[in-house]
């Protein structure tokens, strides 16, 4: 993701100032990362949050799609954001193709509120190296489900096929429940489902994305975006739709 991250910023026009890994820490600390107007950060869980902490510490701009940090972090990160003080871009998807899916599965919800004979389900594949399951994007799905039809208040973990074909889990959730399904094989870079399904037919809408390329574009235009923004930002303030 770096490098594909790079690869575009540069070909926009943007130069790179500071490329930071795990072997060089301090970096944090130049005057090269401190004279940045934004950093992009795609890490992991463990390091996402202390990443924003010391990015926030020079009063630098964040982009991230790191995710499994909310959980824990989320409310001290908003609360930074919300009071004016710092500003992070937080996406758990940066794909244009996924802005535009988001945008037909809400649609979608508030239709089926009417039709309660249809019960939704999420899924979610990714490739075997991905450590949190279910991923940030198909939280962010069932959410946006939760929050467009009335009858579903919480997401659930549904099963886990993991990459030696165990599975564990279950695929039952309550009335009330979006039960989010994860599947982890060979490198898929992501592909999330969501169905409506009942005794009569079944409705699914699909994003299959084809490499990682889109989410470095998504993280660009996010930054882009965040140089002339501030607070905490999503990709519905990118994607007017």
């Amino acid at each position: 993701m770096g490098k594909m991250v790079e690869e575009i910023a540069r070909s926009r026009g943007h130069e790179i100032v500071s490329i930071i890994d795990v072997d060089n820490q301090q970096d944090f600390d130049s005057p090269e990362f401190v004279s940045a107007d934004v950093a992009i950060e795609f890490t992991a869980p463990m390091s996402a949050y202390g990443n924003y902490l010391k990015a926030f510490s020079h009063n630098v701009k964040v982009v991230s799609g790191s995710t499994g940090w909310m959980k824990e972090h989320g409310e001290e990160v908003m609360k930074m954001c919300n009071e004016g003080r710092q500003t992070l871009f937080w996406a758990s998807n940066f794909s244009i193709g996924v802005a535009i899916f988001s945008a037909v599965n809400r649609y979608l919800a508030k239709i089926m509120n009417g039709f309660p004979q249809y019960e939704v389900s999420v899924e979610e594949t990714h490739h075997i190296h991905k450590l949190d399951a279910p991923s940030g994007t198909a939280i962010t799905l069932a959410e946006e489900i939760m929050g467009n039809l009335d009858r579903k208040n919480e997401w659930v973990d549904g099963t886990l096929l993991a990459p030696d074909g165990t599975v564990s889990g279950s695929a039952e959730g309550k009335a009330n429940e979006v039960v989010i399904n994860s599947i982890r094989r060979d490198e898929v870079p992501g592909i999330h489902t969501i169905t409506y399904d009942s005794e009569e037919d079944k409705i699914a809408i699909t994003h299959d994305a084809h490499s990682r390329r889109g989410l470095a574009l998504g993280a660009v235009l996010a930054a882009e975006f965040t140089v002339n923004h501030k607070g905490l930002l999503t990709t519905s303030d990118l994607f007017k739709f």
